[in-house]
């Protein structure tokens, strides 16, 4: 689902270094429900293009977005070449770029720079940008700094990051001190947030503070979508997405139908069958078993696939449920 928001433009005064605002100018904004895309890996480790290309197709058929090179994509096991190689087969395959909001944050700066300028060309929406994970206790000033230089090496006034919150992986915390300052330095550039603290009250404060103005604000699971819509969020951004998109699709689009919280209550189901395992295993194992190819449940090292006994009760869970995945075949 997109939506037509109106932003403003930051370039930096050349003799100041001040910022200053140019005239405002209509943007296409990326809302709704996205599934951090899982990456399908041929049998030597390489990514499988082909088949990443036609699970973001049944995804986009499910009225779900696409961010790919999220956590549950196994990112940080690509290499930057790989991710760029990848985006330009998805987009030469036929994906809307538009529906593409890429992960670009990487440990290394230019790593950053590199990748978020190439997905901002190919024309993505938008970049999912977590920090610098790798050291830890980094103040708000330096996440500041990392943030300022990527924008200004990038230097695309269609560059528009989503700042990514998952303080249990990177043990670093995007404050709300820290997004006041970065939307009033670059006002056009800093677009939303994803929330994946599973604190509900941390994603309450980014929509409380900023919602209103046009940050989109996305719970990083569909654990509070329907709390998060009703809050003034833009829907979700979550790993269960890629198996169960049409039902979470749904719920961002009916969120304020009758039976809204008996939705609510039946995403948690699955939601919660899928947590009693390593989540990236298991939703790679659901893919291969409802997609009957066996080569989907393979992982790169340090992950490994679930074992016979976690996957049979995952999938029995999962049938027991009722769960099916519509079309994965077609």
């Amino acid at each position: 689902m997109l939506l037509w928001e109106t932003a403003v433009i930051v370039k930096r005064n050349t003799v100041s270094n001040e910022p200053t605002q140019t005239l405002p100018r209509d943007d296409k904004r990326i809302t709704g429900v996205l599934a951090p895309v899982v990456t399908p890996f041929n049998s030597d480790l390489s990514p499988d293009a082909g088949r990443l290309t036609r699970h973001c197709q049944w995804l986009l058929a499910n009225d779900v977005s696409l961010a790919v090179f999220g956590t549950n994509s196994e990112a940080s096991s690509l290499a930057v070449d790989e991710k760029i190689e990848l985006l330009d087969t998805l987009v030469s395959d036929g994906i809307d770029p538009a529906r593409m909001m890429p992960g670009t944050g990487c440990c290394a700066l230019t790593d950053s720079v590199r990748l978020t300028a190439h997905a901002t060309r190919l024309g993505c929406s938008g970049v999912l940008m977590l920090p610098p994970f790798y050291y830890k206790g980094v103040s708000d000033e330096g996440l500041f700094r990392n943030f300022a230089e990527i924008i200004e090496r990038v230097g695309d006034s269609r560059l528009r990051i989503y700042l990514y919150n998952i303080p249990p992986v990177s043990q670093i915390r995007i404050t709300v001190a820290l997004i006041e300052r970065l939307l009033k330095t670059y006002p056009a550039a800093i677009a939303g947030a994803k929330d994946s603290s599973g604190d509900w009250n941390n994603t309450r404060a980014y929509i409380d503070h900023f919602a209103a103005d046009g940050f989109d604000v996305f719970p990083g699971a569909e654990t509070f979508l329907l709390q998060g819509m009703r809050s003034g969020g833009a829907g979700c951004i979550s790993a269960t997405a890629n198996v169960n998109p049409a039902a979470i699709a749904q719920l961002h689009t009916t969120w304020e139908a009758a039976d809204a919280e008996l939705q609510q209550a039946r995403l948690d189901v699955i939601r919660s069958i899928f947590a009693k395992c390593p989540m990236i295993p298991a939703l790679k194992g659901a893919i291969s078993h409802f997609g009957k190819d066996v080569s989907w449940a393979k992982v790169r090292p340090p992950l490994v696939e679930l074992t016979s006994d976690e996957n049979s009760s995952l999938i029995a869970d999962l049938e027991n449920a009722g769960f099916e995945m519509r079309g994965l075949l077609s």
